[in-house]
């Protein structure tokens, strides 16, 4: 087992790594880094500020600052499985020859899925830095439950790394317009998870499917585990004891680990049935 992780997680890590972060000079990719999220947060604090009278101190504006920050780690590491499956097969034609290399593909996409949980957590902790230095999120890093925030947080990278494996598997079987799987999946998930607001504002036939996704418990964990108390008076979960909510999160992660399990064989056999390990989008 040590040796498959050698071989095929940490060799992927890094490869994945000089994917995202080589495509330019050193310089132009920190700027990068700094501008996009400080771009997508601004655009946030502006919306809030044109439809809500409430200001800054309302609590359900740092509910939706960091339910939106955290949510930058679904779209990096669910959604990445899906473009490495696809930049390898695609744009570098690769894919055939790590099917005949002594490697584990699932390890592999977990390797590539660390790199792009490494770069999204650039923009994380740009974009909380941002709001609570200039726009008023009422984070205190001196009180905040750090076991609580870092446990909660590696169990759901790992709850959406499972979940990328599944996109990852049912991306290979899709020929035509296959490079939106990654993003529409994590734009549906957005609605739902509680990530803007809660979930008790969605239809009642529609608040069945938010309570089914990890995200919402682990992004409720997150906002607990840095504002305190206080967050636990929002509607949606504020019945849950923090013990409750990571006991979802975690049974939800075994699910998946287990489902991506049998999903990804299934799609890794379909997609060798019709040809498609090899194959090229729109042709």
């Amino acid at each position: 087992m040590l040796a498959m992780l050698r071989r095929s997680f940490l060799p992927a890590a890094w490869l994945g790594w000089q994917v995202e972060s080589n495509w330019t000079d050193p310089l132009l990719f920190i700027g990068f880094s700094i501008l996009k999220p400080i771009a997508s947060v601004l655009i946030l604090v502006f919306m809030y500020k044109a439809v809500s009278q409430a200001g800054t101190n309302d609590p359900i504006y740092a509910y939706i600052y960091l339910g939106n920050t955290f949510y930058i780690y679904v779209g990096a590491v669910m959604a990445g499985a899906s473009y490495s499956i696809l930049d390898d097969r695609e744009r570098y034609r690769t894919l055939k020859y790590l099917y005949i290399a002594p490697i584990s593909i699932p390890l592999y996409l977990f390797g590539r899925a660390m790199a792009r949980f490494i770069t999204g957590s650039l923009a994380v902790v740009i974009t909380l830095g941002a709001g609570v230095l200039f726009f008023g999120v009422p984070v205190d890093l001196a009180r905040a439950n750090w076991p609580l925030f870092f446990a909660a947080l590696a169990l759901g990278i790992v709850c959406l790394a499972f979940m990328g494996l599944i996109i990852g598997g049912w991306t290979m079987t899709i020929r035509n317009e296959p490079w939106f799987i990654g993003d529409g999946v994590a734009a549906a998930l957005y609605l739902f998870s509680g990530a803007i607001f809660p979930l008790t504002l969605l239809p009642a036939w529609l608040q069945p499917i938010g309570f089914a996704l990890p995200m919402t418990y682990w992004l409720e964990l997150l906002r607990r585990a840095l504002l305190g108390p206080g967050a636990a008076a929002f509607p949606s979960l504020a019945g849950f004891s923090n013990g409750q909510l990571f006991a979802l999160l975690g049974g939800i992660t075994l699910v998946f680990a287990a489902l991506s399990t049998f999903a990804f064989r299934y799609f890794e056999r379909r997609a060798r049935e019709l040809g498609l390990i090899d194959a090229v989008s729109n042709f």
